[in-house]
């Protein structure tokens, strides 16, 4: 084999090596991805059975439900609303009308399973997300609270 013919076999072998570690550390990535929905998103395009996802959005207002640690609440983006079940201690700060983002997984039947809840910090603080989506819905008051 000439030196040059061994060279290109090199660098395809090299470039195909490549490609497989980039491909195996995608698909690894994407099993630790958690992404970012509101309610009206979730509503319109679901996401794969199974996937570990954050939605944000207000509590709303008379949703919530407590037995216990158990504590079953609804959060809306002022156009769609998800139900949420939790168990465990709540945040200080989570009361109704307040921005959270949840993260866990969506059941079959449509309710979402929250792993952890996470409030504002302060009574102008929304998460930058739940602000996005308020925005795109035409619901964003400025006035209520500030990113």
């Amino acid at each position: 084999m000439k030196p040059k013919r061994r060279r290109l076999l090199f660098v395809l072998i090299g470039l195909a090596l490549l490609g497989g570690a980039v491909a195996l550390a995608l698909s690894a990535l994407r099993d630790t991805m958690v992404f970012f929905y509101a309610p009206t998103e979730l509503a319109e395009k679901p996401p794969r059975a199974g996937a570990s996802l954050r939605v944000g959005g207000l509590v709303e207002e008379g949703s919530v439900v407590r037995d216990g640690t158990q504590v079953t609440f609804r959060i809306t983006d002022l156009t769609s609303s998800v139900p949420v079940t939790y168990t465990g201690v709540l945040p200080d700060l989570f009361r109704e009308g307040q921005g959270i983002v949840v993260e866990g997984k969506l059941q079959p039947d449509g309710t979402f399973a929250a792993t952890r809840v996470l409030a504002k910090h302060d009574e102008k603080y929304m998460p930058p997300e739940v602000a996005e989506a308020l925005k795109k819905s035409g619901q964003w008051r400025p006035d209520v609270a500030k990113t």
